[in-house]
C-alpha cells in the first residue's frame, strides 16, 4: 500500500541518514546524535548504494553525506535523493573538510541544502542538525499565501500571524505570479520567503499551475523559494504529482494548526539556509 506523503519531515522521532565510507565517523556521529537528540533513529550508510536502499525502506527526514563515497560522489547521492525520494523535501547536508574548495570552485548544487564542515566537530554537527528537526525558536519570515475561501483565509492567516509570521494574502495564482514578478523586476529575490497555496483555486490556474511558473519560469529552486502545498486529496499518486512539479511538502485539509506551523517554520528555515549561503558564495 502506498503511504500518503503528506508526513511532516521533521518529527520528535526524527529519523537521520548518516553516509560516510568511514566506518569511525559514521559512528562518532551517531554518538554524538543520540546523545544530543533523544529520540533520534541514525541510519548509517557506507556507500552511495547503500543510502539508496534505505531511501526505499522508509522515510527519512534528514541527511548527511560525505563528499567522496565509495562507490560515488556526494553530490551524485544528493541530485539522486532530490530525483527519487518518494517524499518532501530532505535536508541533504554535506558534512566534509573540503566544502570550502567546492564553493569557491562553484561545483556545489541545489541539490544539497546545506554544508558543515567538518573541523568544526561532531558535537557542533549535532547542534547543527537539531537546529533543522528540532528547533529550539521561532523563525520569522513572510507567507505569499494564495487561498480563495474567505472563511479559510481568515482562519489560517490568524494561525500564521499567532505564530509571528507576516503573511502576504491573494485569492489566486495570476495575483501571486503578479506580486512575484514586481519583487523580481525591484531585485527583491524571490519576493517572499515561503508560499502557502491551495490546489483548486478560482480562476484559470490552479497551485500545480504556480508550481510550474515558480520552478520553470521564474528558475526559483525548491531551497531558494520553498513552496507548501494544501491539498484535500488523499491520493498517494496525486500527492506525488505535487511533489514533482516542485512542492517541498504537502498540507493535508482540513488544516491542523500545529502540523502547518511547524512544516512552515521548517521550510522557512530550509530557505533562509539556502539564501545566506547564495549570498556568501555570490
Amino acid at each position: 500500500m502506498e503511504a500518503h506523503l503528506t508526513r511532516h519531515i521533521a518529527s520528535d522521532e526524527p529519523r537521520v541518514m548518516v553516509v560516510d565510507g568511514s566506518k569511525v565517523v559514521r559512528r562518532l556521529i551517531e554518538q554524538v546524535l543520540k546523545a544530543d537528540l533523544p529520540g533520534v533513529t541514525v541510519l548509517a550508510c557506507e556507500s552511495g548504494a547503500e543510502a539508496k536502499q534505505q531511501l526505499e525502506a522508509g522515510v527519512v527526514d534528514f541527511v548527511t553525506t560525505a563528499l567522496r563515497l565509495p562507490d560515488m560522489d556526494g553530490l551524485e547521492l544528493a541530485q539522486y535523493i532530490r530525483e527519487h525520494a518518494p517524499q518532501a523535501y530532505i535536508p541533504i547536508v554535506v558534512v566534509s573538510g573540503d566544502v570550502q574548495e567546492r564553493l569557491v570552485a562553484r561545483t556545489m548544487t541545489e541539490a544539497v541544502t546545506d554544508y558543515f564542515d567538518k573541523s568544526l566537530g561532531f558535537a557542533a554537527l549535532a547542534a547543527f542538525i537539531r537546529g533543522y528537526v528540532r528547533p529550539e525558536s521561532n523563525v520569522t519570515g513572510e507567507v505569499l499565501y494564495v487561498e480563495d475561501s474567505r472563511v479559510v483565509a481568515l482562519a489560517t492567516r490568524r494561525m500564521m500571524e499567532k505564530h509571528g509570521l507576516t503573511v502576504l494574502h491573494v485569492v489566486s495564482v495570476e495575483d501571486a505570479l503578479a506580486l512575484l514578478d514586481t519583487a523580481k523586476a525591484q531585485g527583491r529575490v524571490p519576493g517572499a520567503d515561503i508560499v502557502l497555496t491551495d490546489v483548486n483555486l478560482k480562476g484559470e490556474l490552479t497551485g500545480g499551475d504556480l508550481l510550474e511558473r515558480i520552478r520553470n519560469d521564474f528558475g526559483y529552486g525548491k531551497a531558494q523559494l520553498p513552496v507548501l502545498v494544501m491539498t484535500g486529496d488523499d491520493n498517494p499518486k496525486n500527492q506525488a504529482v505535487l511533489i514533482r512539479q516542485g512542492a517541498n511538502d504537502l498540507v493535508e485539509k482540513p488544516i491542523e494548526e500545529r502540523l502547518l506551523i511547524t512544516k512552515l517554520l521548517f521550510q522557512l528555515r530550509v530557505g533562509q539556509h539556502a539564501r545566506t549561503l547564495m549570498a556568501e558564495t555570490a
